[in-house]
């Protein structure tokens, strides 16, 4: 079980930072008309608002 504690958590938790970090900063390497966010447009608006204020159709 010390082993599990001292060798494989640490070892899962430093795999998921690795992983978090390579996800974030592939923004990088993409073509600069994609780094910005998606546009919304405002039909989608409406509809959001409408889905929120209606707490999602219950």
């Amino acid at each position: 079980m010390s082993i599990i504690r001292s060798y494989v958590i640490p070892f899962l938790i430093l795999l998921v930072f690795l992983f978090a970090m390579v996800a974030v900063s592939a923004r990088i390497w993409l073509p600069s008309d994609m780094l910005a966010p998606a546009p919304i447009d405002g039909d989608e608006l409406a509809m959001a608002g409408k889905l929120l204020l209606n707490g999602f159709g219950v």
